[in-house]
Order: structure tokens, then sequence, then C-alpha cells
């Protein structure tokens, strides 16, 4: 057994370490989303719900392309990770290289996918008139920005994975106070509607871009360009692919699913409801940050012990993570319903039926969000800990247990079914993803290595 004193050092250890990468990474994510919840303040109330149903149809379909950018993030960053938890520091510069690389083609693809089929996307959402015209007017900066926005989505995760949490933080809150900005000139001032906010976004991913490509360029990265490396590593390729993968289909998950509860707000409501709809996901996605910050805080630490085979810290680090996780969902629950008039006031104040359409979407829509957040964090746990495979099954799973409950559901329930899928759905999938998490936590204890290197290794992470 550990002596009390070395143990309380431990603990303390990995609480300083999960602080250390969480809140910068909690920070970032919530300002990253600022892009996307600004764009939804200016336009509901300078457009109103139509603009609002507009940018919600318009979302899901440039969605994927952020989902390219975190797979490749989170992939390489975990890779990178690992790689310094077995003390090989030589592969870092093949990695990075070979992840721009694939970003790169991931953007072509985008750009192509987008030119030919955005408009039929769109459409499939039950766009039509004039929030048709308004979605495809946003999808269209995104279209030729492709790389832009996907190289913007993973520098971020790459620099703390450098060992630069901060630099991250900071660079994604210059990119959304020059997005912000941007937004009251095109949208309030000069009157662009949704073609100024992508504008307005497309414009701070750029100097993200060019900031972080800078990054490592400089004496501030840890990269060693001087060694011999290979721009691209088929090998490397194929790691970072498989590791991010889960966060990819997550995300397109995400695409999919809010596209189709567009199409059945569209089909058993009204637009109204597709605006009311929106409102209640920008709330639940300022929860959905926090819940990603955690899970991206804590994914280089845990690669860390991965690769060092430290697995008491691995379940210490996860235990934690799964408790954040759990107690800020439920805080934000129960704010949201305490003083649900104020947070929708926050994009519509003056539509009397838009704020109570939206109030019954927070009581049926985000009651069981603290759950969607575990969900997440047990993909990037699996990911961390180099089992892409679970991570993509939960991942899939998400998206397949979800999919009954819109078809089914509806069909009873009319518009409340609509509302009512999700947190059924992630009730459901908890029963799977619980035995996963805990079987492997299990099998972790019997794996335990000597406590005392664990400390020294544990102790030199967190300085």
């Amino acid at each position: 057994m550990l002596d009390p004193s070395i143990e309380n050092t431990q603990v303390q250890s990995i609480s300083r370490t999960f602080w250390r990468y969480t809140l910068p990474a909690i920070a970032a994510m919530l300002v990253n989303g600022l892009y996307q919840i600004v764009d939804g303040i200016f336009i509901g109330h300078y457009i109103g719900f139509e603009g609002l149903a507009a940018i919600n149809m318009a979302w899901p379909v440039i969605y994927f392309m952020v989902g390219f950018g975190i797979m490749v993030g989170m992939g390489s960053g975990s890779l990178l990770s690992i790689q310094r938890g077995k003390g090989d520091t030589r592969a870092a510069a093949t990695i990075l290289t070979s992840c721009l690389v694939l970003m790169l083609a991931l953007a072509a693809i985008s750009t192509t996918i987008l030119s030919v089929l955005s408009s039929f996307f769109l459409e499939a959402q039950g766009g039509a008139g004039t929030t048709l015209a308004m979605a495809q007017e946003y999808i269209g900066v995104f279209t030729w920005g492709a790389a832009i926005t996907i190289i913007a989505s993973a520098l971020p995760l790459l620099i703390r994975n450098d060992e630069s949490p901060n630099i991250a933080t900071g660079l994604m809150v210059l990119g959304a106070f020059i997005n912000i900005a941007l937004d009251y000139l095109l949208i309030g001032v000069f009157e662009l509607g949704l073609l100024g906010a992508s504008i307005a976004t497309i414009s701070a991913q750029a100097v993200v871009c060019t900031l972080g490509l800078g990054y490592f360029c400089s004496r501030l990265s840890s990269i060693n360009w001087s060694a011999k490396f290979n721009w691209f590593n088929a090998s490397f390729a194929k790691q970072i692919v498989l590791l991010g993968s889960s966060s990819l289909f997550m995300y397109l998950y995400t695409s999919f699913v809010f596209a189709l509860h567009n199409r059945l707000f569209t089909e058993y409501g009204t637009p109204l409801t597709v605006g009311a709809f929106a409102i209640v996901g920008y709330l639940m996605v300022l929860y959905y940050l926090v819940a990603e910050g955690v899970a991206e805080g804590m994914q280089p630490p845990v690669s860390y012990y991965y690769g060092a085979e430290q697995h008491e810290n691995i379940s210490k680090m996860l235990k934690l993570s799964v408790k954040v996780t759990l107690i800020a969902g439920t805080s934000w629950v129960l704010l949201l319903n305490a003083i649900p008039e104020t947070m929708v006031g926050l994009f519509n104040n003056s539509d009397s039926e838009l704020i109570a359409t939206a109030i019954d979407g927070i009581k049926m829509h985000l009651f069981a969000m603290p759950l969607d957040g575990f969900i997440a964090l047990s993909s990037v746990y699996f990911m961390a800990t180099n089992q892409g495979v679970k991570a993509l099954v939960i991942a899939c799973g998400n998206m397949l247990i979800q999919l009954p409950f819109l078809m089914i559901l509806p069909k009873f329930l009319g518009v409340d079914g609509v509302w009512m899928a999700m947190p059924l759905s992630n009730i459901a999938l908890c029963l799977i993803v619980v035995p996963m998490v805990w079987l492997d936590v299990k099998s972790r204890g019997k794996r335990i290595r000597q406590p005392t290197m664990d400390t020294a290794n544990t102790e030199a992470l967190a300085s």
C-alpha cells in the first residue's frame, strides 16, 4: 500500500495535471464556440427566425469540415503525446507534416463536395425560399475556404499537444474577438446578413491559421526541424486517421442529426420551430463545448500515461474528468430551467412565439444533456488510450441508436417527439457505454506498475 503522504502527493499531481490541461482546453472550446454562437446572436437580433433557421440548416452542411480538422488534430495530437510518453521525440516533425498533407487533401475533397451537393443538402433539410437563399449565401464562402476552416480547427489541438496549452487558448481567443468585431461590422453596420457572418468567420479562421503555422516555425515550438524527417509517412497518416476517426464521426453524427432534426421540425412544425431549435442548439453547444474541453484536456496526459504504461494514473484522470463533466452538465440544465426567458433572450427578445417555442424545447430536449457529455468523453478516452475501434463504435452507436427514436417518436408525439428523441437515445446509449468504460478501468487495475515510478513521472508531467 502507498504511504499516505506519497499517495496524497500523487493525487495532487493528477489534479494539478488535469486542471493544467483542461482549463485552457475548456477556455479554447468556449472561445471557439463563440464563432457560431456570436453569429447566432447577431442573426437572431438583426434578421430573426428565418436567419436562425437558415444558419441552422447551413451548419450541418459545413460542419463536416470542422470534423475533418478535429479528426486530424486529435489523431495527430494523440500520436504526438503517445510518442512523447515513450520517450521518442524524433517522429514529431514527420507527424506534423503528414497531418498537414492530410488536411490539404481533405480540404480539396470538401470543396468538391460542397460545390456539387450543397444545395441538395439544404433542400433535403426542408430549405426553401428565403431560408434556402440565405443558407446558400452562407455556405458559399466556406466552399472555397475549406482549407482555412480545416487547418484552423486542427492547429490549436496540435499546439496544445506541443506543450503550449496557453498559446493555443490565446490563439483561439484572438480569433473569436476578430469574429465578433467583424460580425458587428458586416451584419450590424453593413447589413450583409449571413454572407457577412460567413466572411467574418472565415477571416478570423485565416488569422488563426497564419499565426498557428507561424508558431510551429518558431522557437516556441518543441518540434526539431533540423532532424531528418519525411513530408508524408503513410503509417503515421493511417494512425492519425484511426485515432481521430471517432472525433470525425462525432461531428458527422452531429451534422446528420441536426440536419434530420431540421427536416423533421419543418415537417411536423414550421420554419419558426427550426429557428427555436437553433436557439436551443446554441444553448446546448455551450455545455457541449465545456464537455469537449474536458475531454480534449484529458487526452494529452492520458495519452502520455498510456505511452508510459501508468495505468493507475489513467484511471484517476478519467474519474476526475467524468465527475467534472457530469457536474457541469447538471448545473447547466438546472440554470436553463431556472431562467429560460433570460437564456433565450440572448438570441431574440422580441418574438414571443419564438421565445415560447424555444423554452418548451429546452425542457424536452436538454434534460439528459449531461449524458451527452459523458458519451463524448468516453469516445475521447478510448482514442487517447490507443483504442480507436472502441472510440469509433461509440461514435457510430450514437448515430445508430438515435435514428430509430427520431423515426418513431414523431409519428406518435408529433413535434414533441422530435424534441425528445435525442435525450431518450442518450439514456439508451449510456446503458452500453457505461459498462464499456467500467470494464476498461477495471482491467487497468490489474496492470498497475510500481507506484514510485508513477509518482515521479506524474510530477514531471505536472511541473
